[in-house]
């Protein structure tokens, strides 16, 4: 994925982040969780690590940005016992660390004691999500559907929203175990349920700056 693409489509795949030894390692932190997934997984030290040699990648780097920082893992595990399908959307929302007054940024929303709310279009513009794929994703299990192009929108309505997919369609994005995808939170994006005997595990990473405008801070950051 060059750094072209990268902006103009809002998504890539960078092969072989990690090998199999380390996907075996981190599915098997996977399995300990309950339910589907869990939001607050940067307070463990495999995912922490993990962030910082994502980082540091030389594949990832220039398309992280040079002063941005994780901000949240998310774990998603679709299984036999756990299988959902999500409907087109933009991921709005941001993990900080209390609520602050003004107009700031809106919805806003308290789950699991983490505070979260929608800031501007222009942070969200600037944030990125790296998903690192612990099993191989294909077409039947439950990979990732996105709209290329769509993150350089704005925030959309759910009639632009349907609008744009009618115009551009869906283009799935199907990736091998060790793989990472990149995409703009923007990028309207969506999944159907796996078949009834897959597995899909995925770590969801969110990179932003550093620092937060208006007086907002990341309720955790590394």
């Amino acid at each position: 994925m060059n750094l072209q693409q990268w902006q103009q489509q809002g998504y890539g795949l960078v092969r072989a982040v990690l090998d199999e030894a380390r996907c075996a390692e981190l599915a098997l932190c996977c399995d300990r969780i309950d339910g589907a997934g869990s939001r607050d997984w940067l307070e463990l030290d495999a995912c922490r690590a993990l962030a910082t040699q994502l980082r540091e990648m030389p594949a990832l780097a220039p398309l992280l940005g040079p002063a941005h920082v994780a901000v949240q893992c998310t774990v998603f595990r679709k299984s036999p016992a756990n299988n959902w399908l999500v409907p087109l959307h933009q991921d709005l929302s941001i993990p900080v660390a209390a609520r602050v007054p003004g107009g700031v940024a809106s919805g806003w929303s308290l789950k699991d004691g983490v505070h979260y709310c929608q800031p501007s279009v222009e942070l969200l513009a600037r944030l990125v999500a790296v998903r690192v794929h612990l099993d191989d994703c294909g077409a039947e299990d439950g990979a990732l559907n996105v709209v290329p192009g769509s993150h350089r929108q704005g925030r959309l309505s759910p009639q632009a929203a349907a609008e744009l997919r009618g115009r551009h369609g869906l283009q799935s994005c199907l990736a091998r175990r060790g793989d990472a995808l990149l995409l703009r939170p923007l990028l309207l994006h969506a999944s159907s349920k796996a078949r009834a005997d897959s597995r899909r595990r995925v770590l969801h990473f969110l990179f932003g700056p550093r620092e937060l405008p208006g007086g907002l801070r990341w309720h955790r950051a590394v």
